[in-house]
């Protein structure tokens, strides 16, 4: 017996083939046996947008947002139905959405980088020491004195 993740990446994968049919039947089926499976739901509404029944995708769209209110991709994903479907100003409310739930997702000041950002950093080379200036500068014997000559 696969597990559900399996069958999510079966589904999935006929997704990328551009099967929308078999993976919608398959994350129906996921979705019946765990209605908590968050990834199957919002992939059941993005296979509804490929296949073209917006009102469908806008419906599972609506599902995913109730199990997470604050997710980027849900929103995202409503809006593009809604815009498809002809609702303008839905997209545009859900597009918003999108955008603020991006900025929810980093509350740190700007400029500081969070210890994950500072572990993924390149590391850079090390700068060589700076020579001072000589204080006494050689001789240029080709600027020689032309009185003296």
């Amino acid at each position: 017996m696969a597990t559900t993740q399996d069958q999510f990446d079966d589904a999935m994968f006929d997704f990328s083939q551009g099967r929308e049919e078999e993976a919608i039947g398959k994350l129906k089926s996921i979705l019946s046996a765990n209605p908590e499976f968050f990834d199957a739901q919002l992939a059941l509404g993005a296979a509804y947008y490929a296949k073209g029944d917006y009102a469908a995708a806008i419906d599972e769209g609506h599902k995913a947002e109730k199990m997470r209110p604050n997710d980027q991709l849900v929103y995202t994903n409503l809006s593009r139905a809604y815009m498809k479907s002809g609702d303008k100003p839905k997209a545009e409310h859900y597009a918003l959405q999108s955008r603020i739930a991006s900025w929810r997702g980093n509350m740190t000041a700007p400029g500081t980088k969070t210890e994950e950002e500072k572990e993924l950093e390149i590391a850079k080379p090390a700068v060589p020491p700076v020579k001072p200036p000589p204080t006494k500068f050689p001789d240029m014997p080709w600027k020689k004195n032309k009185s003296v000559q």
